[in-house]
């Protein structure tokens, strides 16, 4: 059975870290604590106010965030 793999991203509105999974990057998500709402941007690039990255970028970016888990997971097996 696959897992997701997750980030952690904090709510723009009450700082709290939120887990977000790899697939929602680029999207609108939400706070489970407060409810706030932001889109989900790559941890190691995308700065707030850059430009947006498209479709496939992101999709790229994705693959290869789950290739660097997945290479973690067979170091330490």
């Amino acid at each position: 059975m696959p897992t997701s793999t997750y980030f952690l991203q904090e709510c723009p509105t009450c700082g709290r870290r939120v887990e977000v999974r790899v697939e929602y990057l680029g999207r609108r998500v939400y706070c489970d604590h407060c409810n706030g709402r932001f889109v989900a941007e790559d941890p190691n690039g995308v700065e707030s106010g850059s430009v947006a990255m498209s479709g496939r970028d992101l999709i790229a970016r994705a693959n290869r965030l789950l290739q660097a888990v997945e290479a973690r997971q067979a170091r330490t097996a």
